[in-house]
C-alpha cells in the first residue's frame, strides 16, 4: 500500500508532456509513448517531486469537488504507475 506522504517523482527515462497530435498526455520514452486517459493525466501533471499525494489529492479535490472515491482512485493509479516504472517514491 503506497503511503500517503510519499512523493512521487516520474522516472528519468519518461517525459510527461500534452501531445496536441493525441489530444491527451502521454509518457514519452526511448522505445514509443503511452498515451494517457484524462484522470491518469490530470493525476501526472500534479506529479512535480515537491508535492507527496495528500497535497496532489487535495488540489485535485479541489479541482473536481464532485468526484467520489478520489483518494482510492489516485491511490490505486500511483500503485500501477509504480509497477509500470513510470514513477518511483521518494519519502
Amino acid at each position: 500500500m503506497t503511503s500517503l506522504e510519499m512523493i512521487p517523482v516520474l522516472e528519468k527515462m519518461f517525459r510527461f508532456q500534452w501531445e496536441e497530435a493525441q489530444q491527451s498526455y502521454v509518457l514519452l520514452y526511448p522505445e514509443g509513448m503511452v498515451k494517457l486517459n484524462g484522470p491518469a493525466g490530470e493525476i501526472l501533471s500534479l506529479v512535480d517531486g515537491q508535492r507527496n499525494l495528500i497535497q496532489i489529492i487535495d488540489l485535485l479535490m479541489e479541482k473536481y469537488p464532485q468526484a467520489e472515491g478520489l483518494n482510492d482512485d489516485v491511490l490505486a493509479f500511483i500503485d500501477d504507475a509504480m509497477k509500470q516504472h513510470w514513477i518511483r517514491g521518494l519519502v
